[in-house]
């Protein structure tokens, strides 16, 4: 059984709302409720919000809501993963079920498709891993990351600047893309670690991998979505 976990709070500081602010006509948190329950790999979809607002919105798209997230759950500095060990110590408790294995579905991604879902928890099965994570290709190489000392001047992020170097002699790097999860429960309750020896990734295309945090965020989404709507009527 395949567990997703969709946690979304109440308290987002950097767009207010925007868990069920109107993303090309539905609430953002709609796109990773339907692609979950969408997913073929996926039993059951289970929404762990503090907020009655996002609670009703999500069982109005279908997901579960079985019980609220604990304030302490849901503040700037709470860790995501103790939301998921309490949505999964809290079905054990109440129903007697246990998960040895969930995804988590961070609704800040409404571009990720069931298709991803389902590829994601292929290859977690497949290869046996610890965990799952998706990622993508990052914009620049790590290499030409800059900052800036305190008399003002620049110098490399890293050891030495290699700012003029052509990307094509660096090899990719990738960055989480903030998708798709996938996780071994007891592995990650012991560890606290989203990363392990057998970590694998899971690829996904820049289009598909908006991650909204601001509203400026949220308008590319909103453009990507209507260009792909504009391209299926083609």
């Amino acid at each position: 059984m395949m567990l997703a976990i969709i946690p979304a709070r109440g308290g987002s500081k950097g767009l207010p709302g925007k868990n069920v602010r109107p993303l090309m006509g539905k609430p953002l948190i709609a796109y990773s409720i339907e692609a979950a329950l969408e997913a073929s790999s996926v039993t059951r979809v289970i929404v762990t919000t503090d907020s009655e607002e996002i609670a009703s919105v999500a069982r109005h798209y279908d997901a579960e809501v079985p019980f609220m997230r604990p304030s302490h759950l849901a503040q700037d500095d709470s860790m995501a993963m103790d939301t998921y060990f309490f949505v999964i110590e809290e079905l054990a408790s109440r129903e007697a079920k246990s998960y040895d294995e969930f995804i988590a579905l961070l609704p800040i991604a409404p571009l990720r498709s069931s298709e991803d879902i389902d590829n994601a928890v292929s290859i977690f099965r497949g290869a046996k891993a610890d965990s799952v994570i998706s990622v993508t290709e990052a914009p620049v190489p790590p290499q030409w990351f800059l900052r800036i000392k305190a008399d003002g001047t620049l110098t490399g992020y890293f050891d030495e600047m290699d700012g003029v170097a052509n990307r094509q002699v660096h090899d990719l790097a990738y960055v989480p893309n903030g998708a798709i999860y996938v996780f071994r429960y007891q592995l990650l309750k012991k560890s606290r670690q989203y990363y392990h020896p057998r970590t694998f990734p899971y690829v996904m295309p820049p289009e598909r991998s908006v991650d909204i945090d601001t509203l400026l965020d949220f308008e590319w989404a909103e453009f990507l979505l209507s260009r792909s709507e504009n391209e299926e009527k083609v």
